[in-house]
């Protein structure tokens, strides 16, 4: 026998003397105590046992005697001992901060990929969803079917929801990573761009965020109480939420009654006397962010008819060759809708429609116009531009020009963007994001971060799932890499602690359940999905706080 692999066998035989001389007491123990266990005679009055054939024989019992039997497994391959895992290892604690989409769909990854993973949801709200629940529009109810995916999640044995706890502020991030093996951070982007310019702070000037949070019901923004009572109002930007705006503001009443939408917002919209929207955009055609499906609502939403400058459009056939598929479509039924007649049945539909509503494109918002008295809005003046370079990458340039558009509501929908939740985490205030690779955190090991606080508030809930699964992909093979802590954790129960010494009361998922029945309970007479709660303390109260 060559010398390598004679000391190669004697290395695996002296590894096996080893092992057996380690293992040997606590293998006569379990032998010994298995044989007193099948021998010794049932307990007085107690009902006897079967013997361990029988056992073996029912398959209900057949599985958990095997895990019995094999605590710990010894394989020899290659020359290398495995110890594999003792099946009473603490499994992974996970926590993942925030409820929405990007939340739920990093929780689902890692509890469908790992079996014994454990994931806590810790969300500021008492209710879950996120935008799901707070961000898609009324009139969009099959959007919401997500939620029913995002249920499931939260009822399995290995996943546990924690609301009412505000992160950053009831508990610090450093106490997350104390107590978890590894923290996800997808809270999301709740706060929105500024204007920043003369007149934004006058009454009648608000962020798009804010109204949608305002007809959804999130709570912050339930005394919102916009003013429509002018004819004309302006949205600057041009993306869904600002379509979504528009499309709330003049579609009829009776056709939002059976959607969820707030009764407050539903009261306020009925007397409303806008009867002219403008969305204005700094770029053009070619550069508009919405997509085609918001706006084939918009072109045949009932009671309205659409304003579009065919001067906007010159030249744009030929350019619109070469671009991809789905700008390519956008802009064709753009293109027609602003230099095609209409039909003969659309043209009855148009001449019959009390409100219009105009994409204006070149237009950068320059200051918000005062009414004579300075006591809310009354214009605004809007810097002409013009493109320099081509296709999406084109930038607006002003030409020195300007227009002043009057209007007495201007809702800004210029985007989203994330705020720091913890000085601990590293954050980039010029994108609004947590520096990232992949979902790791820079320089933070066992920290994670998905969704829009990781890529930027872009793409709609598909594009967050796919983002959320690469995070929770990038957690799993740190961990099977032994890159995460790989001692004990105690999870909640020392987060709990924490939170109770504070005063905190976090929410369950089971106490959501019931303000869900509620909500429920209270739509059905009016013939709605449900009527949403706004006031935080009236939910605390029907859970008995």
């Amino acid at each position: 026998m060559p010398p390598q692999r004679a000391r190669g066998v004697s290395g695996i035989l002296s590894s096996g003397r080893l092992l057996f001389q380690a293992m040997a007491p606590r293998c006569w123990r379990w032998w010994h105590w298995s044989a007193w266990r099948r021998t010794r005679p049932p307990p007085a009055g107690s009902t006897p046992t079967f013997g361990a054939s029988d056992k073996v024989r029912d398959p209900a019992n057949a599985k958990a005697l095997r895990k019995k039997r094999r605590r710990v497994q010894i394989g020899v391959k290659l020359g290398k001992l495995h110890l594999l895992p003792d099946v009473d290892e603490q499994p992974p604690q996970i926590c993942v901060v925030g409820s929405g989409p990007a939340g739920f769909y990093t929780a689902q990854h890692l509890l469908k990929h790992h079996p014994r993973a454990h994931v806590d949801i810790y969300e500021k709200q008492l209710v879950p969803f996120g935008l799901v629940r707070f961000g898609v529009a009324p009139d969009h109810p099959e959007v919401k079917n997500v939620i029913n995916t995002f249920t499931q999640t939260a009822r399995l044995d290995r996943c546990a929801f924690r609301g009412n706890v505000v992160v950053g502020r009831d508990v610090a991030v450093s106490e997350l990573r104390a107590a978890y093996h590894a923290v996800v951070l997808s809270y999301g982007a709740e706060d929105h761009q500024a204007l920043e310019i003369p007149g934004e702070e006058l009454p009648g000037v608000f962020s798009a965020r804010a109204f949608v949070g305002w007809y959804n019901g999130l709570p912050e923004n339930r005394e919102l109480a916009p003013d429509l009572s002018c004819d004309t109002a302006v949205i600057l930007g041009q993306g869904n939420v600002a379509l979504d705006v528009a499309r709330i503001l003049l579609t009829p009443p009776e056709h939002l009654e059976k959607t969820d939408i707030t009764e407050a917002a539903l009261g306020v919209l009925r007397q409303s006397r806008v009867k002219t929207v403008w969305i204005v955009g700094r770029r053009g055609p070619l550069q508009v962010a919405f997509t085609i499906k918001e706006l084939r609502e918009m072109i045949q939403l009932p009671g309205t008819r659409p304003i579009l400058d065919p001067a906007d459009f010159l030249g744009l056939q030929d350019r619109i060759k070469e671009v991809p598929r789905q700008r390519k479509r956008l802009t064709e039924l753009l293109l027609r809708t602003a230099t095609e007649k209409p039909g003969v049945e659309e043209a009855a539909r148009q001449a019959l429609a009390s409100c219009t509503w105009g994409l204006r494109f070149f237009r950068s918002p320059q200051r918000v116009l005062p009414s004579p008295d300075g006591r809310r809005v009354a214009g605004i003046r809007l810097a002409v531009t013009r493109l320099e370079g081509v296709g999406e990458a084109a930038r607006a340039a002003p030409t020195g020009d300007t227009e002043d558009l009057p209007c007495g509501l201007v809702l800004s929908s210029v985007g989203y963007k994330s705020r720091p939740i913890d000085p601990s985490v590293p954050f980039d205030p010029k994108l609004g994001v947590i520096p990232n690779m992949e979902g790791r955190v820079i320089d933070v090991p066992g920290l994670y971060c998905s969704g829009w606080v990781k890529r930027g508030p872009t793409g709609v809930i598909a594009t967050t799932m796919t983002d959320s699964f690469l995070t929770g992909q990038m957690l799993l093979q740190d961990l099977k890499a032994g890159l995460l802590p790989s001692g004990p954790r105690p999870g909640y129960a020392a987060i709990e602690a924490l939170l109770s010494s504070r005063g905190v009361r976090p929410v369950s998922f089971s106490d959501w359940e019931k303000l869900d029945a509620e909500e429920v309970s209270r739509g059905k007479g009016a013939g709605k999905p449900r009527e949403k709660l706004l006031d935080p303390q009236e939910m605390l109260r029907l859970l008995g706080r």
